[in-house]
């Protein structure tokens, strides 16, 4: 059996790693894990990542979870070209500093203004307190103008002159609250300049296919009983 890469285009982390996949020409089967529906609890699933996440990553009888392992695993493996991660040791350092960075901060806000702003109350039929989304927001925004000043400044990319694993995982992540609505490039143009150049690099095609199903992800049925019950876990933490 050769690469599996286990994902839900849902998922911010599996687009990143389905795209660096697909741009890299790396061959592998996708085994789609459906988490609306609950699949990464399934027993099955946990034999591939006891996490029970997604992204995961199966090679013969090698398998990895976490989405920045994977995509330096499949980058290593398949001899990706350099601009995804340097080695040059600054350039490499600052993709490693965004990659560091954006796991509590960015992400973190991201999911959370998709969540509140759509899913809850649109998929899932919880009304969501407007100070709770209005707090979120400001957090986003305040992640939007570091990821400016701080990461991007007047490079073109995050990391330099090229695209790398930083800007691959930046975009899909402030994908998930342009998908619930958000302004998040209107009012900022040397970010939205920078989008342009990310979706540019990596191809208009396939930038479309990987966000395809978040962007339609505001068209899902209301979720069932069950369903619910499975993301209420969830639902308490992105609530808060």
């Amino acid at each position: 059996m050769g690469l599996e890469l286990y994902l839900d285009l849902l998922s911010q982390p599996c687009r990143a790693v389905y795209i660096f996949a697909k741009k890299n020409d790396i061959p592998f089967e996708l085994r789609t894990v459906d988490l609306l529906k609950g699949q990464h609890h399934s027993d099955a699933f946990a034999q591939v990542n006891p996490l029970r996440k997604v992204p995961a990553l199966k090679d013969g009888d090698f398998t990895l979870a976490e989405s920045v392992a994977i995509l330096l695993y499949l980058s290593r493996k398949y001899k990706a070209p350099d601009h995804w991660y340097p080695q040059d040791l600054q350039a490499r350092a600052r993709v490693d500093e965004y990659l560091a960075w954006q796991h509590t901060a960015l992400r973190s806000s991201c999911t959370r203004a998709m969540w509140q702003k759509m899913m809850c109350p649109v998929i899932l039929g919880e009304q969501v307190p407007p100070e709770t989304l209005a707090s979120t927001l400001a957090e986003l925004d305040w992640c939007l103008q570091l990821l400016e000043d701080k990461f991007l400044k007047d490079e073109d990319f995050l990391a330099g002159p090229l695209i790398s694993m930083a800007d691959l995982v930046a975009i899909t992540e402030l994908m998930h609250p342009v998908s619930a609505g958000c302004q998040v490039f209107e009012s900022r143009p040397k970010l939205a300049a920078w989008r342009q150049r990310v979706e540019a690099a990596v191809g208009k095609d396939l930038f479309q296919e990987a966000h395809e199903v978040v962007m339609k992800a505001k068209d899902l049925p209301p979720a069932d009983t069950a369903m619910k019950e499975k993301l209420k876990p969830l639902i308490q933490v992105l609530l808060h």
